[in-house]
């Protein structure tokens, strides 16, 4: 692996920036509407993805937030409710809510298959393991239920802030999640980013293999996110940790199908505690690749290019905003690429709810619109993804 700082980053077009809520009710401008929706039967921290064919595929958690059950429900195409949810874990239980760092991903693959992965909620069972495994399922040939439930830790252990899973049309899945190694160690300076590759579609996976290198290890607690286009471009967003308490927000970037990366630091953090955040990743306006994370209570986003070191600053919320804003999301408008929506929550903590908030800018006029909703449940997060008509739907 090849490690550089500052290589891939460039500032997004047209100087885009998160600004303070200045709105109230749900639609500040009726122009650029953002639905709201609750997660379908009370559920947790949900996660959307539309197909090649505008369904709508969503996952999330529910039940007892220790022991959860992992859930899937379609909205099709031209409808406007998600049909009954299905349970895709076999075993009941095997999901964890707590701490909302690790929930449920999802990811669309070749023919718009669905995989899924999930951060256990009880120990791993096989010899050698230590703490909950990292399970992968995908649906099914027929479309109709979901595979058995997969550990894919063979050489690791101590799984927490949950994984990842992102998929190309080629057929590749890459699950990630960051770890210990076995034998060594257990502080969070030797903790890793670990990835297992299939190239079969899911139906088979090689051993996972470490990623960043150096002295920093990973932030125990905090979720990360992967990203796959494509191009071949692979794409891991995570929050690093060290030994003088760095908690930075790294990216990983590989433009060969995983098998060698170039890592960047996006956004600088001293913080002596883990803030157990998420992050988002995905593409951004123009195609570039967008990521957005938290640092000190306020998110920060940055679009990235294969180009020329820029020095530039990532953008943020203005200095004099309000802080605890976590877990954002992003979702880029399927109407001329015109608009683009982010979303976070704020004042959430332990066992404890808090606000869904976000702002709806359209790219060609500078305009936005922002919205702030109470309710957001303990434990939970929000998705959000594009309509036909160029607005977008949140689901919390």
């Amino acid at each position: 692996m090849r490690v550089q700082r500052g290589l891939w980053t460039s500032l997004l077009q047209a100087g885009l920036i998160l600004l303070n809520f200045i709105g109230t009710g749900a639609f500040a401008d009726p122009s650029t509407p953002v639905h709201l929706v609750r997660t379908p039967e009370g559920g947790l921290q949900p996660q959307a993805a539309v197909d090649s064919q505008g369904n709508v595929h969503l996952v999330f958690l529910a039940g007892d937030p220790k022991a959860a059950d992992v859930m899937y429900s379609v909205r099709k195409r031209g409808e406007t409710a998600f049909g009954p949810p299905v349970q895709v874990n076999h075993e009941r239980g095997d999901a964890i809510a707590l701490g909302t760092v690790r929930g449920v991903q999802l990811a669309l693959g070749r023919n718009d298959r669905v995989h899924v992965v999930w951060n256990g909620s009880q120990p791993a069972r096989d010899k050698g393991a230590k703490g909950a495994p990292m399970l992968y399922t995908r649906l099914a040939d027929g479309g109709v239920r979901f595979e058995p439930e997969r550990n894919l830790m063979t050489a690791t252990m101590n799984l927490d802030g949950g994984g990842s899973v992102a998929a190309d049309p080629r057929g590749n899945v890459y699950v990630v999640w960051h770890a210990h190694a076995r034998t060594g160690p257990d502080d969070e300076t030797h903790r890793a980013v670990y990835l297992a590759r299939s190239t079969d579609d899911g139906a088979t996976f090689g051993p996972e293999r470490k990623l960043n290198v150096g002295e920093a290890g990973v932030c125990g607690c905090c979720g990360l996110k992967t990203f796959a286009d494509e191009r071949g471009q692979l794409a891991i967003l995570y929050r690093s940790a060290d030994e003088v308490g760095n908690r930075d927000s790294m990216l990983l970037v590989s433009q060969d199908h995983g098998n060698s990366f170039e890592s960047t630091l996006l956004g600088a953090w001293r913080s002596s505690t883990c803030p157990m955040s998420t992050p988002a990743l995905g593409v951004g306006p123009e195609k570039t690749l967008l990521a957005m994370w938290e640092t000190q209570g306020q998110v920060f986003y940055r679009a990235l290019t294969a180009g020329h070191l820029s020095s530039a600053a990532p953008a943020s919320a203005p200095d004099n905003s309000p802080g605890g804003r976590k877990h954002p999301v992003f979702a880029l408008s399927s109407a001329k690429n015109s608009r683009l929506l982010m979303a976070w929550v704020e004042g959430t903590g332990w066992e404890k709810g808090g606000a869904l908030v976000w702002e709806c800018l359209d790219l060609q006029t500078k305009t936005k619109s922002t919205g702030r909703q109470s309710g957001v449940p303990a434990w939970d997060r929000a998705t959000a993804f594009p309509e036909p008509d160029g607005t977008f739907t949140i689901v919390y």
